[in-house]
């Protein structure tokens, strides 16, 4: 779990109850929230296939829910395949494949283990890359997309707003809470994109970076121990993708 994403959701939240203070019951308007939510969702769906927009709900939980990468642990993992291949062949690296094992390493393993063509393992192993960046890319659009509508029909809520306010100006006294009223769905709106749908949207290219340098790392080792690179290159192959911190020695056994 990403507390870093529930803290700065609740604490963007708790910030703007607090500027508000006492004057909450002024803030709550149903029908400015109705357009602003309802308007940004519809358009939505006018710009992306229905499925992905029904499935909005299961990105936003993504950015909360989604474990970071261990690159160090998946790189040791792969140092340590590259010793068993080196001492007892790539073949028993079969026997050291478990249900704890990264799957995209196993399934790279697997196929040098069984012979494929090493042009073909790269292939297929970087299709797969590509269409996880693809899914991530979707998925990160609903949210740039609700991000970029929502302030759109935060101001076509204020334009309607003024315009009921401005065709009956028979009540002065009225003007004042009229453009009040008229504001909020411009202030939802910015709410809704600059706390919400924006953030989350950056925290999903964050992750999904982090996830595509993961897969380029596994992809690397695979084709190193493919190969029969001695554990040594293969780590030092695999070290450009840590940070200098996260750097170790190698034993060979």
């Amino acid at each position: 779990m990403d507390i870093a994403t529930l803290v700065g959701l609740i604490g963007t939240f708790t910030l703007i109850l607090i500027a508000i203070g006492s004057n909450l019951p002024g803030f709550i308007d149903p029908a400015s929230v109705v357009i602003v939510i309802g308007g940004a969702t519809l358009t939505v769906m006018t710009s992306m296939p229905l499925g992905r927009v029904l499935g909005l709900h299961k990105v936003v939980m993504k950015s909360v829910f989604t474990q970071s990468n261990d690159l160090k642990g998946l790189a040791s993992k792969l140092v340590e395949f590259a010793t068993v291949a080196r001492r007892d062949g790539i073949l028993a690296l079969e026997n050291h494949i478990d249900d704890d094992t990264d799957p995209f390493i196993s399934t790279g393993v697997r196929m040098a283990v069984d012979g494929t063509d090493p042009q073909l393992i790269e292939k297929l192993l970087f299709a797969e890359i590509e269409s996880l960046a693809d899914r991530h890319k979707n998925g990160k659009a609903i949210c740039d997309l609700m991000g970029k509508y929502a302030p759109a029909f935060g101001m076509i809520g204020t334009l309607i707003g003024l315009v009921i306010m401005l065709s009956n100006m028979s009540d002065p006294s009225a003007i004042g809470p009229g453009m009040a009223v008229a504001l909020l769905t411009t202030l939802y709106g910015a709410v809704m994109a600059n706390a919400i749908f924006l953030p989350i949207a950056d925290k999903l290219a964050y992750y999904s970076k982090e996830e595509l340098k993961a897969r380029m790392l596994i992809l690397q080792g695979v084709m190193a121990i493919q190969s029969g690179d001695n554990p040594r290159i293969v780590e030092q192959k695999l070290n450009v993708f840590l940070a200098p911190s996260e750097r170790g020695g190698h034993e060979e056994a």
